[in-house]
């Protein structure tokens, strides 16, 4: 089974769960901006948590099925359309053979995702089918998706019809908002920085920079100040945390972030909130964060997960 590209005007890749093992050598995870509508879309689909998908920002795509398939979408900010009819995002959906899907950008949210049943099969690199285009490798020759390309894709894990008409209920989703508030982690760097600054990183909003990408997003708010020296020794670095560089507006990691930084880190934003961060807006969305423990972030991301076995076939 494959699909085929017809348009594309978006920022649209193939990601599967990230590249792992390979940080100790420079080599980012790379993987899903937002990992809880990836691995949705693969669940809805019958594929399991891993498998590649298309991840779809910034703008619309079209794409064409080639054979009969069943695709599954979900993320926030994209109407969704299969032959004549309209859709919801969250779903599985039986696509014959010639009938295109069309994912059309709206205003609020930035990520989507579609998977196919099977997985979209590409050649791994360094065990791993996510693009890093800063590489640039991976993916889809280590590129954008572009109009003409004929994405192939695996066995399905079950026949078409039992695994059509799934859907994940809103209840399980992630509290997706304009503005949410975002659960932090404080450290490892924390003490870098005046206590006055640690209350106004806590309590004022931030708007996210146009000039955020992949790598990080540039948060744009009241500056906050360094004890001292604004440097040190670069060490290991992940997504969701939380740079301060010397002008005092914090960079939060995301999928494509590099391996280590020199930047003093006032936290990190914890796993179950990081798709609420990915899917805010540039220039729009105000974004609060909170602090909580390890703990309490463990316990909500495990209960973020359990969601996914809340799927419901209609």
């Amino acid at each position: 089974m494959s699909l085929e590209i017809i348009e594309v005007n978006s920022l649209a890749t193939i990601q599967d769960s990230g590249r792992t093992g390979w940080r100790k050598f420079g080599v980012p995870t790379a993987g899903p901006m937002d990992a809880f509508a990836f691995r949705a879309a693969n669940t809805l689909a019958g594929n399991l948590h891993n498998h590649a998908a298309i991840e779809i920002g910034l703008g619309d795509i079209t794409l064409r099925a080639l054979h009969d398939c069943v695709v599954s979408i979900a993320g926030v900010g994209y109407a969704l359309s299969i032959y004549i009819w309209d859709f919801p995002l969250w779903s599985s959906y039986y696509v014959r053979a010639g009938w295109t899907i069309r994912l059309t950008k709206l205003d609020s949210g930035m990520w989507a995702y579609l998977a196919v049943s099977g997985g979209v099969r590409t050649p791994p690199v360094l065990g791993s089918a996510s693009t890093y285009l800063r590489g640039p490798f991976g993916g889809f020759d280590g590129r954008q998706l572009q109009a003409g390309d004929v994405l192939r894709s695996g066995t399905p894990s079950q026949p078409l019809n039992n695994l059509a008409a799934r859907t994940l209920p809103e209840s399980a989703r992630p509290l997706y908002a304009d503005n949410p508030i975002i659960d932090v982690i404080m450290g490892p760097q924390e003490k870098y920085f005046t206590e006055e600054s640690t209350a106004k990183f806590i309590s004022h909003e931030y708007t996210i920079s146009p000039t955020s990408d992949r790598m990080g997003y540039r948060l744009e708010g009241t500056p906050l100040t360094h004890r001292n020296k604004s440097e040190l020794i670069s060490e290991g670095m992940t997504m969701g945390a939380i740079q301060i560089p010397s002008n005092g507006q914090p960079i939060v990691m995301m999928a494509d972030s590099p391996t280590t930084g020199g930047y003093p880190k006032i936290g990190t934003v914890a796993s179950a909130d990081l798709p609420l961060l990915a899917q805010c807006v540039p220039n729009k969305s105000k974004i609060q964060f909170r602090k909580t423990t390890v703990a309490k972030a463990q316990k909500k991301y495990r209960e973020l997960m359990s969601g996914l076995e809340g799927i419901v076939e209609e």
